[in-house]
């Protein structure tokens, strides 16, 4: 299994994909493996809306700012969401 080379490398405001995948965790309850980040939501066992809304909230007090959550409904992974909240 690979790790992404990207993973402790800061994000604009100091957010990291590290930090990312504990706040999955944490909002969630669920554990992530590394390639789970970028996999389809679909995929992801026992996703739902309830955790995206719970996501998003936690997002949005980690980067300190609004998160365009019609983007966040079009995305299709973890890693687009947080894509969507270091970009600005």
């Amino acid at each position: 299994m690979s790790t992404d080379s990207t993973a402790s490398v800061p994000a604009p405001g100091g957010f990291t994909l590290d930090d990312y995948v504990r706040l999955v965790d944490d909002e969630t309850g669920m554990p992530l493996a590394p390639g789970q980040v970028a996999a389809d939501l679909d995929e992801l066992p026992d996703w739902d809306s309830l955790h995206l809304l719970k996501l998003v909230t936690a997002l949005e007090t980690a980067v300190g700012r609004r998160i365009p959550v019609g983007k966040v409904l079009e995305a299709r992974s973890l890693q687009e969401i947080y894509e969507l909240a270091v970009s600005g």
